[in-house]
Formats: C-alpha cells, structure tokens, sequence
C-alpha cells in the first residue's frame, strides 16, 4: 500500500505539472526504485491516453464542472477513477481508499470525502456505465478516443472516420517495443541466449537486422543492458531513416537535430564505427545524454557539437541525416502527452521551421551525396508537400526509390518515400525520403 502511495503521489505531482506547464517532467521519480519509476510513467502516459474520456466520467458523477476542478483535484480523480476502469490488478476498494487516502494527504478530509463520494458513486454503476452522448460529432469522436478536437477533424477529413477511429485506437493502446542490438558489443546469438535468460519474449523483425519486438524494456533497463551499449530502444520505424542514408566507412556524415543520439549510434553502427559522423543538436542536455550513450555504445567515431542548424558553418559531408523536429503526431502511442501540447498553430510553426532546416541541410550536401529527411508525423504538410515545396526551389536535388531499403508495405508516393502508421504497421508513425544532389 505505501509503495502504491508513492507511485500515486508521484504520478499525480507530475500529471498537476503538466497540466499547469505542458511540460512533461519525470525528474520526480527519480528518487524510486527502477519498477516503481516503470509504474509512474505507465500511469501518467495510460491517464494521459485517456483524459477525455476519464474527464468526462469525473464530469458525470461530480457537481463540479471537471473544467472548474483545482487542478490537484482533478488528477487524483483520474487516477482513481483509471484505477477502478483499467487496471485489473487493482481491487476497487483498494483504488477508492489510495485515493482517498492521497486526497486528505494532499488537499485534506474534504476532499478526501469528496474522492470517496465520486468513487462510490462510479462503483455502484460499473456494470452499466455511462457512454458519451454529444449532439456535435467532433466533441463525441475527441471524448470517445481522448483526443483533440483538431485532429479528429484532421483525421476524419483525411481517412474517413473508420480509419481515424482506428488510428486513435491504435494512440490508445498499449504500446510495442522495439530493441536494437549493438553489434559492435555482441552477437545476436548471445543477445538472444540473454533474453532467454530474462524470459523476455521476442520476436527478429524481417523489416531491418538486429531489431527484436518486445513487450517491455524494463528487464533490460532493470540489467544494465541500456547503459552498457549492449542494446538500445529504437522503434522499428524510427530505423528506416540511418538505414536508408545508406552510410558507408570513411565517410563525413551529418546527424542534424541529433539528440538523443539513436540514429547517430546506429549510423555509427552501420558502418562499424569506420565513419566520420558529427552529432549536432541546440540543446546542450540532450547533447549530454547523447554523448554518454555513444561513450557505453563504443561510438567512438561520434563527434559532437552544440550549435543551431540554420547558424551553422560546416564542409560539405558525404550523407546528412535531419530528422526535423515535428508535431510527432506518429508517436501519439508512446508520447501521449504529445496530443494535449500540439494545436493547428503548432503544426504551422513546424512545417516553417522544417522548411528552413531543409533547406540549410541541402546546403551541407556535397555533389553527388544523400540527404534524408524524415519526421514521425503523420501530416502531410511535414512530410511529402514539405519535400514538394523544397524540390520546386532546390531543382539539383531528386527523390530517389526506396524498394531496396524499405519493406513494400511502408511505401509511399509511387516508392520514392516510406511513411508507417501506428494502426497499418504496429510501429510509431515515421516518414522519409532519400535526396541525391546531382553532380
């Protein structure tokens, strides 16, 4: 019970944050043991997948307008009420009372009363509860699947509404994993025998080498595996991009918008650390963190500079990787939080600044050499109208085919791009194209 207080507290603390910030910071947990910090971020990311729909049981049950709640109040309802509705493990009583219990701890006996009164209420009607009924369909589709107005209509427009819904599933539902083994640190043979040994069940992707479907990275964080380059988590999708730049020894390779240094280390990787890659990122903390997975992953060949993109001044490189900074409406699964932070206008602000970091990455590209861009959106301004736009002004540079690198199933536009949707492909959204500057 008093570690189940911990979590609570600690998920509500950093779901009261988020509300009041829209910044998502776990630096809370990090006080807890390894599986206690698994559960924190299980519930925050599952609350955040569900807001909605949880705001809108709190609204049934409760006499005060859900959007009038105190913050602290309204967090430790969707706990609570998350508990009761989703978590199995969970007795009722046992999610009633922690609430309660967190409520007085928190805000004192009234609302503790309160939480008691709200959950006993939503108990007695489990068996029937109640659907949302709204005469505007987009408010109904957006309560229904926990999502934004804006993208449902988005969606709706684009899919139709039996693909939308489908896709929203799809953000909803708990998320696969992928790991990708360093190969440069061992054999897959060896990773295999050690998961064996962990009973963590597998599944070899046939899409790209030395990646394994998992249902949960905790036994390799909970072994070391992470922080000693044995291995690293990567979704599937997110791989195309390294993969697709096709990076060969000895050549100047540019990692732009780098951090956290995934694709870097696979690039590293690919070409068994004969390359010469420079990591550039803004963000000098993620840079850090970039820099130690390339120290326990034996990256050696991985330079790394803080500096903004469209500022820099470098020579001509061989292949230049941008994964441009997106709305990341294709990760929607595992950054639930994602979907409460991301508006129209946002979407407007990243379509300008791809297309200005699209452009200063050409201008890195030797004759002759590649450039790939890729985002994990799935919106069409980021991605092909993005590559549209930049080859009507950039005509030395042409799309090439992708058959060779990609599975068919994730091709797109007559196979001169990949894009991947969480609900077709069982993976993050991810698209990209292969840019050769003519000589």
């Amino acid at each position: 019970m008093e570690t189940y207080l911990n979590e609570r507290s600690t998920s509500v603390e950093i779901l009261i944050n988020f509300d009041q910030t829209k910044k998502l910071d776990y630096a809370i947990s990090n006080e807890l043991e390894a599986r206690e910090r698994a559960q924190v971020r299980e519930y925050v990311q599952s609350i955040l997948r569900k807001r909605n729909y949880l705001d809108f049981i709190i609204d049934h049950y409760a006499t005060i307008d859900v959007n009038e709640m105190k913050v602290e109040l309204k967090n430790m309802l969707r706990l609570g009420i998350y508990d009761m509705l989703f978590m199995d493990s969970t007795p009722d009583y046992a999610a009633i009372n922690e609430a309660v219990e967190l409520g007085k701890a928190k805000m004192g006996s009234k609302t503790g009363d309160l939480i008691n009164a709200i959950l006993r209420n939503l108990q007695r009607d489990l068996d029937q509860l109640p659907k949302p009924q709204f005469a505007d369909r987009t408010k109904l589709v957006a309560t229904t699947f926990s999502h934004p107005e804006w993208l449902v209509k988005r969606w709706s427009a684009r899919f139709g509404e039996r693909e939308a819904f489908q896709l929203m599933q799809a953000n909803n539902a708990r998320p696969s994993y992928y790991i990708r083994v360093n190969t440069m640190r061992t054999s897959l043979d060896n990773f295999e025998l050690r998961m064996n040994k962990l009973g963590v069940e597998f599944e070899a992707s046939d899409w790209l080498p030395n990646f394994y479907k998992v249902d949960s990275v905790q036994p390799f964080i909970e072994k070391g595996l992470l922080k000693k380059g044995i291995c690293q988590v990567q979704d599937i999708a997110a791989g195309f991009a390294p993969f697709v730049l096709d990076p060969q020894p000895d050549e100047k390779i540019y990692d732009l918008c780098a951090a956290p240094g995934t694709k870097s280390i696979m690039i590293s990787d690919l070409t068994e650390g004969k390359s010469d890659i420079l990591a550039v990122d803004i963000s000098g903390e993620r840079l850090e963190k970039l820099a130690e997975s390339a120290l326990n992953f034996g990256a050696e060949n991985i330079k790394i500079r803080r500096g903004d993109v469209l500022e820099l001044s470098l020579p001509l490189a061989d292949a230049v990787l941008l994964d441009a900074p997106c709305t990341g409406t294709g990760v929607l699964s595992k950054r639930a939080d994602l979907r409460w932070r991301r508006d129209e206008e946002g979407l407007k602000n990243a379509v300008e600044l791809q297309e200005q970091l699209l452009e200063e990455a050409a201008n890195m590209v030797k004759r002759g050499g590649r450039l790939v861009y890729s985002t994990c959106s799935l919106e069409p301004e980021e991605n092909m109208q993005q590559i549209e736009k930049f080859l009507e002004k950039y005509p030395s540079f042409e799309l090439q085919p992708l058959e060779d690198f990609v599975p068919e199933e994730v091709l797109s536009h007559d196979g001169l791009a990949y894009q991947t949707y969480p609900h077709k492909h069982d993976s993050d959204g991810h698209f990209g194209v292969l840019l050769i500057r003519k000589q």
